[in-house]
């Protein structure tokens, strides 16, 4: 499955790994970023309504999709969101965009909020969508993030163990994984779904995938430590039913580590650009034209 025309597709090469885009539209450029365990078909809903104000490029990130993969290696440095968010900057100034607004869900958000701290010259607003940094997850972590947030101590085991009983049924994996995190709105698009799985019953997208969870408890939190304050226009939006929904107060985190934040929660649960696309594009087209 493709995202529905007028997108056209290539391949970028950045620093050596290509990265799957998709463009359409004119004005200007804003970046959208997936989460897992999906990959750019994840704005199949919202990008199209986005491309009459601005040049919209989605992207798999490395290791998910139909973009490279590299081998996992020691600490996982290829899988930081230092290195995934400098793909991007490489990818946008490849198609000639020096400065752009950026938009990630789950660990895209990760990675734009990287890309928003390391390239501050380059972005020009943020938007998040249902997350709170990855540091203050880890360090106001409890008994109700292990059990809602078990994936990321999971994904994040070693000795081959996820690789193993995710590549076993990855079908599996991704609808229930899915499915237990939706609430109202939109049913997922059954094609979208089946994208999904193809990508992931790839064992090298299985392994970059609990790469990208172990960096986040590893390499990232090095980065993280080192500080930084987005200094860009930073929009939070978060699902209402979803566990950040539920657990934080998100605009308050998030003030914690940008000057300018704003956003707002919607009627859905942690897949916002498929269960709630309406709201999605109109909060995101509103914001980046402001």
């Amino acid at each position: 499955m493709s995202v529905p025309l007028p997108f056209s597709y290539r391949t970028v090469d950045a620093d050596g790994v290509r990265i799957r885009c998709a463009i359409a539209g004119d004005g200007p450029p804003l970046l959208l970023l997936h989460g897992y365990p999906q990959t750019h078909v994840i704005w199949h809903r919202v990008a199209p309504r986005l491309t009459a104000g601005h040049t919209v490029v989605l992207t798999d990130l490395r290791g998910y999709g139909d973009s490279d993969k590299p081998a996992p290696g020691p600490g996982d440095h290829e899988y930081s969101k230092r290195r995934m968010a400098r793909d991007q900057l490489l990818v946008m100034n490849a198609l000639g965009f020096d400065r752009f607004g950026v938009a990630g869900h789950d660990r895209g958000g990760r990675v734009a909020h990287r890309l928003a701290l390391d390239a501050p010259e380059a972005v020009t607003a943020l938007a998040v969508l249902d997350i709170v940094p990855t540091r203050h997850t880890f360090e106001h972590a409890d008994k109700e993030f292990g059990l809602g947030y078990f994936h990321w101590f999971f994904l994040a085991a070693g000795n081959g163990i996820p690789e193993h009983l995710i590549g076993a049924d990855p079908r599996f994996w991704i609808t229930t994984r899915m499915n237990a995190r939706h609430h109202g709105g939109a049913a997922f698009d059954p094609a979208a779904v089946e994208e999904y799985v193809r990508c992931f019953s790839d064992p090298a997208a299985i392994a970059a995938s609990c790469s990208d969870y172990r960096a986040a408890a590893g390499i990232d939190l090095e980065h993280d430590a080192a500080g930084g304050v987005v200094e860009a226009p930073l929009l939070a939006l978060w699902g209402e039913h979803s566990f950040v929904g539920r657990h934080y107060d998100v605009l308050e985190v998030w003030r914690e580590y940008a000057r300018d934040v704003r956003g707002e929660a919607l009627d859905c649960d942690h897949y916002l650009p498929e269960e709630r696309p309406d709201e999605v594009a109109a909060a995101l087209g509103d914001f980046f034209r402001s």
